[in-house]
Formats: C-alpha cells, structure tokens, sequence
C-alpha cells in the first residue's frame, strides 16, 4: 500500500510563553525582551509578546536586558505642508525609522513602542515648519501643556512688502489680536526679508495677523526653538 508521510506542527502559542520555557525566565522578563527589541524569530526582531510561533528559531540577541524603558521624547523638524491632524496629510507620517536623523546622538534603540502613545505638543500650522515635540514622558507633556505661556518660541519669518513706520516698535508691543492685548515679544531682522520672533503664548495666524499689521506679506514661518529646545541641524522631515 502507499506510503503517506505526515508532518505535525505544534500548537501556536504566544512568543513570550515560548520564550519563559526557552531561557528559562519569568513572563514579565520575557515580556521586556521582547518588547525591547532583544528577541528574534527566525532571524526577525518581533516586538510583540503575543505573537503566534509554532516552530520557528527563538533567539535572544546579545546583551539583551530585562528591564523597563523610560519613555522618550521625539523632535521633528515638520516640512510646510503637512497639518498636525490625524488626517493622511498629518505630519505624523514622518514619525518611522525611515526618517530617523542619521547622526542621532542619543544613543537609543528606536522601537515599535517610541512611536507609540506620543503627544504631540505645541503643533504647527499647516503653511509653516519647523520645530514640532513629541512625547510619552510626562514630566515633559506637563511643562510644554501647562506651562506653555511661560516658554519663549523663536521663529524666523519670511516676509515682502514695505513694513510701515516704527513697525518693530508696533510688533513687539502695541497690536492686539482677537480683542486682546498681545504680550510684548522681541523683533528684529535677519536679513532684508526676513524677521526674527521671540515671542510667548502664540495662538494660531498671530504671527501672520502681526506681520500684516504692518504692511509685511509672510512667505513661509518656521519655528526654530521652544524653551532651550532647539532643531540644531535636524534636516526638514527627519526626526531624533
């Protein structure tokens, strides 16, 4: 009579559980591997402890460390263009290893989880660039939310047309927007078309309603600093 050769495949199971019977370690242990980027399957990383094997090659990489990550906080430099919504044209697009800055010096491994529960902090019109956090650690969420008024942004301007008479003086102090007073900021120019802000609390068009208080068109607006948090030379739509 024919022969018929059978192969029978194990059960699925969860990585992590596959892996607490491997090493031997504890489910939370093993959870951390593999969430921490230290566990492959057949030459893979896989970041999900609940991912089904069957027969596949486990290994743990070398130096893999059990332990918690502290959460991480994410500068990108936003191409004009891209709106800071959930929308297919958001800026969050960008947020993938693709786009990683090549010389991040942080020295951390980016993960799955690092893109993740991010808020996005003091977002940008959809017309400017520029500096744009992101961040799961609450200490910092706090101060770029509760304490935003209190952080001074600097922005470069792009601007045509003729500024009127003591228009700087009228820019750092005297405008009012939406019925309010504005704050005094600091202006000054750059060069013959472009115009430096350090200014606090901006709402959203003050910058173009103040440059057009004084005859000045705006071209493009880019943030370059919150606080003492600047984009140095991240490239536009590259992140670290």
């Amino acid at each position: 009579s024919p022969c018929v050769t059978v192969t029978t495949m194990s059960e699925p199971e969860r990585l992590s559980k596959r892996l607490t019977q491997q090493l031997p370690c504890s489910r939370r242990e093993a959870e951390l591997y593999i969430e921490n980027g230290w566990v492959t399957v057949d030459g893979r990383v896989v970041e999900e402890p609940q991912f089904k094997v069957r027969d596949e090659q486990i290994a743990l990489l070398p130096g893999a460390v059990a332990e918690t990550l502290p959460p991480v906080t994410i500068i990108l430099h936003k191409p004009a263009g891209l709106g800071c919504g959930m929308g297919a044209n958001s800026v969050q697009q960008l947020l993938t290893l693709a786009n990683q800055m090549e010389n991040d010096a942080s020295g951390i491994r980016p993960l799955q989880r690092h893109f993740t529960r991010l808020d996005m902090l003091t977002p940008l019109e959809t017309d400017a660039s520029g500096l744009l956090v992101f961040s799961q650690n609450r200490s910092v969420i706090r101060l770029l939310k509760d304490d935003a008024d209190q952080l001074e942004h600097e922005y470069v301007v792009e601007v045509s047309g003729e500024m009127v008479g003591n228009g700087l003086k009228r820019l750092a102090f005297g405008l009012s927007y939406k019925g309010v007073t504005l704050a005094p900021c600091k202006v000054s120019w750059q060069s013959e078309n472009r115009l430096r802000f350090a200014i606090k609390a901006t709402q959203p068009g003050q910058i173009r309603f103040m440059c057009e208080s004084v005859g000045l068109q705006v071209v493009g607006i880019r943030r370059l600093r919150i606080g003492r948090t600047g984009m140095a030379k991240l490239p536009v739509g590259q992140w670290r």
